[in-house]
C-alpha cells in the first residue's frame, strides 16, 4: 500500500520563490547522473526524504554521511539577471524507479509539497532511447503551463508533438496538468546499455541555461557515471537477496 508515503523534514530551511529539478533513473541514467551532478556541484543541503515501506531496502552513503533513497534538496542560488528568476532551488532524486503503483501517489505528495513550500516550476529530467545515432538528436521538451511554456522559446526548446513519456516525469505531466501546476520535462538522448554521462552532459547544457551559475564540467559526470553504475548493482544484489522477484520495484544498472 502507498498510503503509509509521508515527507520527512531534517531541516527547518524552508523554499522561498524557488525552482525544482526532479530526477529518477531514466534511459541511460541521465537523469539521476545529471540530478546528483547539480546537488553536489551546487552544493545543496539536504532538507528532506520521502519514505515509504514500499520503497526498496537500502541506504546511500556519500562521504560517510547516510541518507534514504529518495531525497529532497535545496539551496539558495547565487544568480544575476540571467536565467530562471527564482531564490532557491530544489531537488528531488533517486536512484530507484518506484513500482507503478506507487507513481500516483508519489507525485501528489511530490506537488502538494512544492505548493505548500513556494516552488513555482518544475523541470523533470528524462532520457529518451536514441539507438545508434545519439549525436542526431535533439533536446525536446513538454512543458505545462503558461510559464513553462514560455520556457521552451526562451531556451530555444524543441517540443514534443507527438509521443509518450513513462515513469515519474510522465505522471508529473499529467498530474500537473490536471491540477494547474507548471512543469516541463527535458527529454535527453542517451544510450540505454550504460550509464550514459554524454548523454547526462547534454541535458545538463540546457538546465545551465536556466541556472547560469552551474558550471558543466564533464570529467565529474563520468565519475558520477561510474559511482552510480557500482552502486546500483549493488543496490540490485542486496535487494534479491532480501525481496522476492515479483515485489521489486524496478531498478535500472
Amino acid at each position: 500500500m502507498a498510503n503509509d508515503m509521508f515527507i520527512h523534514e531534517y531541516s527547518q530551511l524552508k523554499p522561498n520563490q524557488a525552482m525544482a529539478i526532479v530526477g529518477f533513473p531514466s534511459v541511460g541514467l541521465v537523469s539521476s547522473i545529471a540530478a546528483n551532478f547539480i546537488a553536489r556541484t551546487m552544493k545543496l543541503d539536504l532538507i528532506a526524504a520521502i519514505i515509504s515501506d514500499d520503497f526498496p531496502p537500502y541506504t546511500i552513503i556519500h562521504d560517510g554521511v547516510v541518507a534514504p533513497p529518495v531525497r529532497i534538496y535545496a539551496g539558495k542560488r547565487t544568480c544575476n539577471e540571467k536565467g530562471e528568476s527564482c531564490e532557491q532551488l530544489v531537488l528531488i532524486t533517486a536512484e530507484f524507479m518506484p513500482a507503478p503503483n506507487l507513481l500516483r501517489p508519489l507525485v501528489e505528495l511530490i506537488l502538494d509539497w512544492c505548493k505548500k513550500n513556494d516552488v513555482h516550476k518544475i523541470v523533470a529530467l528524462e532520457g529518451i532511447n536514441v539507438g545508434e545515432n545519439p549525436e542526431q538528436k535533439e533536446i525536446l521538451a513538454v512543458a505545462t503551463g503558461e510559464k513553462c511554456r514560455a520556457m521552451l522559446q526562451t531556451y530555444g526548446l524543441k517540443e514534443m508533438k507527438e509521443g509518450m513519456v513513462s515513469g515519474t516525469s510522465g505522471v508529473l505531466l499529467y498530474e500537473g496538468d490536471r491540477l494547474g501546476r507548471d512543469v516541463i520535462c527535458l527529454l535527453g538522448p542517451a544510450r540505454s546499455e550504460y550509464p550514459d554521462a554524454r548523454g547526462a552532459a547534454r541535458l545538463l547544457e540546457y538546465v545551465t541555461k536556466m541556472l547560469p551559475e552551474l558550471k558543466l564540467d564533464p570529467d565529474p559526470l563520468f565519475k558520477e557515471a561510474e559511482q552510480m553504475e557500482k552502486g546500483m548493482k549493488s543496490t540490485m544484489d542486496s535487494i534479491r537477496q532480501t525481496t522476492k522477484r515479483g515485489d521489486e520495484s524496478l531498478l535500472y544498472g
